[in-house]
């Protein structure tokens, strides 16, 4: 019995085996919305997601386009949404007080996309890094980014991201037949693409600071 119960919060499958398109919502919500959720698997969450929505195409958990994107879309809309309100009422007390470096990075690499793109492009943008989507909603509260402006920007990006990476999934598995047999590898080359962006602004970050002694 307890087998049937173990879910681990960073594999995917595991999450939607568990909960299926309510499990999307939520983990959406707390990585989106929530400090604390900077770990979760959202890049790969989405895209197993529309694999699984593709009938006969995975031993997996059979899911519906009808029920996953708008979960995919209430999760990462509202999280946002959420994010930004707790920035506006302390989030930068938050952030300072978190020991975690990985959240210090992506603030700091918030605040540069923010410097460098505007408000517009830097919210669309983050959607795609992770980390950086966690700490960016909360920053832009921080940062009096006017509400307007954010909602938009927000809506637009989310928007992107969540529908765009599960038909990306649900695509790939609709034209691969037997993609169950490559399932954990394209997984597995889902979460390394999506944790680039965070590699190259470490390394980025060290030659700098290198640079800067």
């Amino acid at each position: 019995m307890s087998a049937h119960l173990a879910v681990n919060v960073l594999d995917a499958s595991s999450l939607l085996s568990a909960f299926g398109a309510l499990g999307i919502a939520v983990i959406l919500f707390a990585e989106t919305g929530l400090l604390v959720g900077f770990f979760l698997p959202g890049d790969s969450l989405l895209f197993t997601a529309g694999l699984l929505c593709v009938p006969g195409a995975t031993s997996g958990p059979q899911l519906h386009l009808v029920q996953v994107i708008p979960a995919a879309l209430a999760g990462a809309l509202v999280g946002a949404q959420a994010g930004y309100v707790i920035g506006r009422r302390g989030g930068r007390a938050l952030l300072a007080r978190s020991n975690r470096r990985s959240l210090r990075q992506g603030a700091e690499r918030a605040e540069e996309l923010l410097a460098k793109y505007g408000h517009g492009k830097a919210i669309v943008l983050a959607r795609f890094i992770p980390v950086v989507r966690t700490v960016l909603n909360p920053l832009c509260g921080v940062l009096d980014v006017p509400a307007g402006v954010f909602v938009r920007w927000q809506v637009l990006g989310g928007a992107l991201w969540a529908v765009g990476v599960v038909l990306a999934g649900y695509g790939l598995g609709s034209s691969v037949s037997g993609i169950d047999r490559y399932l954990l590898p394209i997984i597995g080359l889902v979460v390394v693409v999506s944790v680039i962006p965070v590699v190259l602004e470490i390394l980025r970050a060290r030659r700098t600071g290198g640079a800067a002694q």
